[in-house]
Order: C-alpha cells, then structure tokens, then sequence
C-alpha cells in the first residue's frame, strides 16, 4: 500500500469522552496539599469579551479555571479552603434566570453546581460581597493571581481593605499574598491519561485538516481558501474553534513568524506554510506543515525542506525522560548551521557560527514549546535557572524552522522569499516520545505524493 492511500483510509477516533469527573476532583485535591495551612485560593472565570458594539467572542473559559472546576460559564468564581470543616471547594456562579436563559440558554446555577460540578458549597455571585468577606476574615495567607483582571483584583483588595479596616473590633486580615500560578501550573505541565486522549483527538483532528488542504492547494487560490478548508475540517469533526489564528503564509510571507493577514494569492514556484490547530474540547493542537503550492518543489525548496526535515528529526531524537528541555533544540542548531554552511548561505566554522548566533539570521525562535489547554502551555522552562528535564506525561512542540527573508541581501538572489517550518506535536513516554501528529507527510517525497 503507497503511502497516499494509507493516508486517504485513515480514519479519525471515535468520539472522545470528557475528562471524568474524577480526574477534576484529584486536580483540587492536589491544589488543596499543596496549599498553606490556613489559607485561601481564589481562581476566576473567563469573561465574555466584546466583539463590536453589542455582540460578543464566543466564550472560552479560562484555562486554569476550567482546569480545576470544568465549569463552563463566565464570571464564575472558585474558592478553595484548606481544612475546612464545611467544604474544601466553594462556587461563585451565576443565578438561575428564565428570561437570561430564553436569550441565551440554560445556566447550571448554584443549586445545580454542586450536585453537576462536584462543588461543597455554592452560591450566587450576587452574594460574593457578602461571603468571601468572611471566607477571607482570619486567613493567613491568600493565593490569587493578581494581573489578569484589573476589575478583580481591584474587588479582592476592596474585600481585604474592608477587613483592616475592622481590626480595632478584632477582625483579622491575611498577612500574605501569594501567586497561585507557580503551584498550579506546575502541576498543569503534567497531563492525565485523559488529557492525552483529548490531545490526540486535537492531534488526529488537525491532520486530517492539513491534509484537505494540501489537496485542494492550487495556483491562484487566496490564502484565505485555504484557511477555509481548515476550518471546515476542524468543525466537522467537533472542534467548532482553532486554537489560535491560523497562518496561510505563501511565498515569501512564510518568512513573517506570525503573518495571519491570509489575503493573498497563492502563485505557482512558491511555497505556501501553513501553521494551524484545532482546539477539542479545551485542548490545542499546533501542527505546521509547507508545501509546494503547484505540488512539487524547485531544487532550492527542497534543500530547505529537507535540511528543515532532518533537523526536526534530530530534536525527535533528543527527546527521552532524563535529557534536558534545551537538548532537542541545541541539535536543530547543529543541523540547520551545518547545513547552511554546505548550500553556502553561511560561510566560516559551524562551531564559531553557532557560538556567534549567525544562525539566528535564518532560525529565530526555538524548536518548540509546551502545548496542553493553552496552545503555548503553562510551565517553568528553567526552574531554578536549570533547564528543566523532561518527564513522562510533557506534552510539546517539535517545530525547526529555516527562513531567507526577501531583504537578505547576504545569499543569492535565488534563495530569498523561501519560508520553510514542520511542526508536530508529541507526549514524552516512560521510553521516549509518543507522535500525535503522525500520519501526516513528513517527507518531500510524501508531501508531493498526496498532493498528487
């Protein structure tokens, strides 16, 4: 069997369950060990964002949020006590409202919370004032990320100041604040066997999305035709919304990290790179893939192409429990100046070359980051200064990259314009690494094939 009919059968996974609700309550409980004695955690809600005038962004819940509670509504509140008698978990949430709910639909409200969301203790956001006040009244230390909402935390410090305010009649304000961010997306770094399910599912969902595109590229179509058949795919599959914006960069717009304008016409003897993921039920994919727009590569695309390919293929081989985070990105390096060196668009030692940087002329950012419910994942990369050492249940990027922007006035006239990146995604296992991505074409030879 060739290998384009082994990818026209693939078929995508069954549908997916959600994360149980068991695997939320283990997600508090670890929060709440890790938290002092005698303290208090408060975590918020997204909130719905205006798009123009009276309309709204579709709603995404905050990622933390959604990661400790898997509430879905906005501007809900999430309060966690350590040891106490009553309830270690208590929910802030919107009412119960026939006419809201006519408009806008079912809300879980606070009698439902508990019994649906697993929460001790929940109540109408109408009363927070009146609550939390005394949720915070006596406790030592509160965990909160200041930052996120300027209308929060100016409400948080109201909270704290109207308790100092009492301290002649004996009230007792917290002495500490203290960024919850560390604690809990450290833990965030790790992802559950039910995590990797969803991320597979996002993974599975974004090739079968490259895939369409790639076989509907031609000559003379706009970017954004492209962009289309992407989010057709995406959302016929339960994945309504990309991850972030996708990039349809053809010819020399490859050479733009982030171009999203996705406007102009793809032309024959270019290029077109394509940086797109899905988001399923949370959880991002982020999957690069450039090919050629008339379906076969110059001479000059594919050196790129292929000196990109074999780059990506020594950070794969970086990757294990036990080696650092910067290792697979330290081999793209060798790779890319090595090759650089042999086509000429770099000249002098490989080793004095990277030292110096001259590399970062054509390969700017580095070979990948973390991936989970944010698309750019929460997690220390150097903790303690230290690069960090991989572990089994990292999820992350593997994306080398080589770019001749058009302005590179040191390389042949030839090579300008030539943006090239491959990006997968993949989960360190207990022996190395499980590919997310696969099935997908990797190689010039595979690409050229299926477009055919």
């Amino acid at each position: 069997m060739t290998e384009a009919q082994s990818l026209s059968e693939l078929e995508l996974p069954g549908r997916v369950a959600n994360i149980p609700r068991g695997d939320f309550r283990r997600r508090r409980h670890k929060l709440l060990g890790m938290l002092e004695q005698n303290s208090i955690a408060i975590v918020t809600a997204g909130a719905l964002a205006t798009r123009s005038r009276d309309t709204e962004f579709p709603f995404r819940q905050d990622s933390d949020f959604h990661y400790l509670t898997g509430f879905p509504e906005p501007d809900a509140v999430a309060v966690f006590l350590p040891g106490r008698e009553y309830g270690e978990y208590v929910l802030f949430c919107h009412e119960k409202d026939a006419q809201e709910e006519l408009w806008n639909g079912e809300r879980v409200g606070a009698d439902a919370a508990c019994e649906r969301y697993g929460a001790d203790d929940a109540f109408p956001l109408s009363d927070i004032d009146d609550i939390l006040v005394g949720l915070i009244e006596g406790r030592d230390r509160v965990y909160y990320s200041m930052g996120r909402s300027r209308e929060f935390d100016t409400r948080v410090m109201a909270w704290v100041n109207s308790i100092r305010s009492k301290v002649a009649a004996g009230a007792a304000p917290p002495g500490e604040f203290t960024d919850l961010d560390h604690l809990l997306h450290e833990q965030r770094l790790f992802k559950s066997a039910a995590e990797v399910r969803q991320m597979r599912q996002a993974a599975a969902i974004t090739v079968q999305a490259h895939r369409r595109a790639m076989r509907q590229c031609r000559p003379g179509m706009y970017e954004y035709q492209l962009e289309a058949e992407l989010l057709h795919e995406f959302a016929r599959h339960g994945a309504r919304h990309a991850a972030y914006p996708s990039i349809v960069a053809g010819g020399a717009n490859a050479c733009t990290m982030h171009y999203i304008g996705n406007h102009q016409r793809l032309k024959r003897g270019d290029l077109v790179l394509i940086d797109a993921g899905c988001e399923y039920r949370g959880y991002a994919a982020d999957i690069t893939r450039t090919f050629p727009v008339s379906g076969h590569f110059s001479k000059r695309q594919r050196a790129l192409y292929e000196l990109t390919l074999a780059a990506q293929q020594a950070a794969f081989d970086a990757l294990a429990p036990g080696r650092d985070w910067n290792a697979a990105h330290c081999a793209t390096v060798d790779v890319i100046t090595s090759g650089l060196v042999d086509l000429g668009l770099l000249r002098g030692n490989v080793s004095r070359l990277i030292k110096e940087g001259a590399y970062q002329d054509f390969y700017m950012h580095r070979v990948g980051h973390w991936l989970g419910l944010d698309v750019h994942d929460v997690g220390d990369y150097r903790p303690g200064g230290q690069w960090r050492q991989l572990e089994p249940g990292m999820a992350l990027t593997v994306e080398p990259g080589i770019y001749v922007s058009p302005d590179n006035l040191n390389v042949p006239a030839a090579w300008r314009g030539i943006g090239v990146r491959i990006e997968d995604d993949v989960i360190i296992t207990e022996h190395g690494y499980e590919l997310l991505s696969d099935g997908l074409p990797r190689t010039s030879e595979e690409v050229e094939e299926w477009m055919q």
